[in-house]
């Protein structure tokens, strides 16, 4: 075996980790983020004979984001707020639960999350699940037992810091990140000891070199030149306030020994209140594990005016561009281009986009800065401005990971097709409270659906086929080398896609809509076996109207965009499993 063979492999398992090939130990499965399975036993001769063999309801009604782990015949289940921990026994009929964990979680954090009080999961990793509460910690509690081995205190509720993103574990670091773009947070990203939880280095998105961890000598990005560029693209102290929350995902090259994530929007969303190019929002950043150095940076969209965060993920995969090979990165951004990056340098290959996209003319890969279309610029001085494509929601949201089959070459993905209308004001911000300042409502873009899961070819830049919905497509996607895709919708479906044309195999009712992402793996009978969650949530809970019983006060009335997505779905909290 050559050495690269050797460190993908050891790339693909968590550290000190008992996790076996048909396991699922981490949120993407591996570290290249790319949710993809070599399992074979599901294919596109028999999706169609797909059942339920188990389902569980998690005892929350809420945005049931994030997927479950699988490692050692046991299957790990975060739920949102109050974080609850489960663990099933996945040897024994019926999975009855091995053991439960009630974190004690701070209920102010409720009225602080943004988006509805989601978790988007945990990370196994040297006999440990590790994941993050929404009031502000992290947690690890030993996979055998269920106890609390540690609980660190990294984020600060009072000044609008909530908690749900996964973490990834890197050898012997925990990578965390905090949410709170809209509160006007001073967004960062943090190192702990995986041992004992201690935080070992943090370093911030945006202000002076010296808090960004940008060295001279080290911090090289590919289109930019100079020193202090997260300080000097702000006006004065403005920064202290700007945002770039990492709530999204993180990938990691074990040959570059690089780790990567996105950063979301600045704030205000008056961009008036913010000139320059503000850096480093709606950027991603590559940066070393173990002392969180910066490496290289790239700015999707610089001076963000339309609350395109980049927090997707960065999926790794080495594909042929203009006819050579490269090791790049593949990230699909709100703003709806699609991105082909040299993952070594941070140079943009290929950007094209993936939805309809009328605030840019194009990316100028020369410059790595999009061409944008002037009269779609906001600001409280420009009034309302009129159909801009995608909506804040993006041309795919980044709480919705895509996936890629080296095999079939493509990647798979939930998008959204909705235009909005956005009307920026002054915001004044208070701490811990919202620092926004806009109206952005939507309508369904051009065809008059308003989602799609789509094939992408990175390396050319195109789609290579797409099925529509009636509704935003928001659920993550996985792939198996059985060459079957499988996503869900907001109405409530999980299905099963042919990999190379997109024809639909299989769908079942799952009781309400799916907003997180699916996983497979290998039971104990050799069998292989698909799990999802089905529980509407996130931005979804906010527009969707009457779909929370449970509150007879709560009889809000739907977005006028999608009026009738009550009569298909109502909240939920369960989990699904399916096998042939």
């Amino acid at each position: 075996m050559t050495r690269l063979a050797v460190l993908t492999l050891l790339a693909a398992l968590p550290a000190g980790g008992a996790a076996q090939r048909g396991d699922w130990p981490m949120p993407a499965k591996d570290y290249a983020a790319t949710r993809y399975s070599d399992l074979t036993e599901i294919t596109g001769a028999n999706a169609g004979r797909l059942r339920p063999v188990w389902s569980f309801s998690t005892g929350v009604l809420g945005g049931h984001e994030g997927q479950p782990l699988v490692v050692d015949n046991t299957m790990y289940v975060v739920t949102p707020y109050p974080n609850v921990l489960y663990a099933f026994d996945l040897t024994r009929e019926g999975y009855p639960l091995k053991w439960k964990y009630r974190p004690a979680v701070d209920p102010n954090a409720l009225g602080i999350a943004c988006c509805d009080a989601v978790n988007r999961g945990a990370f196994y990793a040297d006999g440990k699940i590790v994941y993050n509460l929404l009031d502000g910690h992290t947690v690890a509690v030993a996979a055998a037992t269920g106890k609390e081995l540690w609980k660190t205190k990294i984020a600060d509720l009072s000044q609008g810091e909530t908690t749900p993103v996964a973490p990834l574990v890197v050898k012997h670091r925990v990578i965390v990140g905090a949410s709170g773009g809209e509160f006007g947070i001073h967004g960062w990203l943090k190192g702990l000891d995986l041992e004992t939880g201690r935080i070992v280095w943090t370093a911030y998105n945006i202000g002076p070199d010296s808090q960004v961890l940008a060295k001279p000598g080290t911090f090289k990005p590919f289109y930019d030149r100079g020193t202090e560029l997260a300080l000097t693209s702000w006006p004065a102290d403005v920064w202290k306030n700007g945002g770039a929350p990492v709530w999204g995902w993180m990938s990691y090259d074990a040959d570059l020994d690089l780790l990567y994530y996105g950063t979301g929007n600045p704030a205000p969303y008056n961009p008036e209140q913010r000139a320059g190019d503000n850096k480093w929002t709606a950027s991603v950043l590559a940066r070393r594990p173990e002392d969180g150095t910066l490496v290289w940076a790239y700015q999707f969209t610089p001076h963000d005016s339309w609350d395109y965060d980049a927090a997707s993920e960065m999926i790794l995969a080495d594909l042929t561009v203009n006819g050579r090979p490269r090791k790049v990165l593949v990230h699909f951004d709100k703003n709806g281009f699609a991105y082909t990056m040299d993952r070594a340098t941070g140079e943009v290959l290929v950007a094209q986009p993936f939805v309809d996209v009328n605030w840019a003319k194009r990316v100028d890969v020369a410059t790595g800065r999009p061409v944008v279309d002037s009269t779609k610029l906001t600001g409280a001085s420009r009034g309302n401005v009129k159909e801009i494509c995608p909506t804040l929601e993006g041309g795919k949201s980044p709480a919705s990971p895509a996936a890629y089959s080296p095999r079939t070459g493509l990647f798979y993905l939930a998008t959204n097709n909705m235009c909005m209308d956005y009307q920026a004001t002054q915001a004044t911000r208070i701490a811990g409270t919202p620092f926004i300042g806009a109206n952005t409502p939507y309508h369904a873009g051009r065809g008059g659906y308003m989602g799609a899961f789509i094939a992408w070819d990175a390396a050319a830049g195109k789609k290579v086929w797409q099925t529509t919905e009636p509704y935003p497509v928001w659920s993550g996607a996985v792939v198996t080398a059985g060459d079957v895709a499988f996503y869900g919708t907001l109405d409530g479906w999980f299905k099963a896609a042919d990999a190379r044309t997109g024809k639909v195999l299989w769908r079942f009712k799952v009781g309400s809509g799916v907003v997180g992402n699916p996983i497979t793996y290998t039971g104990r009978d050799g069998k292989q076996y698909v799990a999802v969650y089905a529980g509407i949530g996130g931005d979804w809970f906010l527009l969707s109207g009457d779909v929370r019983s449970d509150d007879p006060a709560d009889v809000r009335p739907p977005a006028d965009f999608m009026p009738d997505i009550a009569r298909h779905t109502s909240q939920g909290g369960i989990v699904w499993i399916f096998a042939l």
